[in-house]
């Protein structure tokens, strides 16, 4: 067996115990909040930052890395059960279709212009490449990139700063649902209400998984599939 130098060893204990300092730290989280939001709106209303989404994916997962011990700490895991978890998904997907076209579009229409579109969509119809490239998109950066980013990382340092009881938990869905909403400014008023609504859903999804990411990733998934789809096929109209 061979001897740690005692050094090596002294300069371990240290890192640890000041990334456990530090991992505990409710003015941590609340610095790496305040920092996501400016990016956030930064880019979205201001447009002085590049797109939040790879930048807040990478530092989500740095953050969990150095400060949760490992990338998992950010919602990937196995659950108990797959069949539970994909039925909350749709379930999530379900309401939230449900919610917008019933609710949130009837209420908005009567004060607010439509929902500003993505660029590119009033193209899809019928055109089942470009659909396939839209749905590339949905799947990796909006249902990865953007689970990772608000759900991951952004509602988790939210419910830090709150000292993760339940309480917090459900505080931060409401706050990064907000921040989700004013993610998607260029659609303006009623976009960004119905984009809150969304993050409202996921928010709940990811908690009542039992903090698993791989329900906002299938719900997120799920609802864009089901716009493209309707698009593609004029049911939109």
């Amino acid at each position: 067996m061979t001897r740690m130098n005692p050094i090596a060893v002294r300069w371990r204990s240290l890192a640890d115990a000041t990334r456990a300092k530090v991992g505990d730290s409710r003015v941590v989280s609340a610095c790496e909040l305040a920092l996501g939001a400016a990016i956030v709106i930064g880019h979205n209303v201001f447009k002085v930052v590049p797109n939040e989404v790879p930048i807040l994916f990478v530092l989500g997962l740095l953050s969990m890395r150095l400060r949760d011990g490992g990338w998992s700490a950010i919602g990937f895991k196995r659950p108990d059960s797959w069949r539970k978890l994909v039925l909350i998904a749709l379930a999530a997907a379900a309401l939230r279709i449900a919610l917008g076209d019933f609710v949130i579009d009837e209420v908005t229409s009567r004060f607010w212009p439509e929902p500003t579109a993505p660029a590119g969509v009033n193209e899809l119809a019928g055109n089942w490449r470009l659909a396939l490239l839209y749905l590339g998109i949905v799947w990796t950066f909006a249902a990865f990139g953007e689970e990772i980013a608000y759900r991951g990382y952004l509602m988790q340092r939210a419910a830090d700063v709150g000292g993760r009881t339940m309480i917090a938990w459900w505080i931060s869905v409401i706050a990064i649902a907000i921040l989700f909403g004013y993610g998607h400014y260029y659609k303006g008023p009623a976009g960004i209400l119905d984009s809150g609504l969304a993050g409202v859903i996921l928010g709940a999804a990811f908690l009542l998984s039992g903090r698993n990411l791989w329900a906002c990733v299938l719900a997120h998934g799920f609802i864009d599939t089901f716009g493209i789809v309707a698009v593609y096929n004029g049911w939109d109209g």
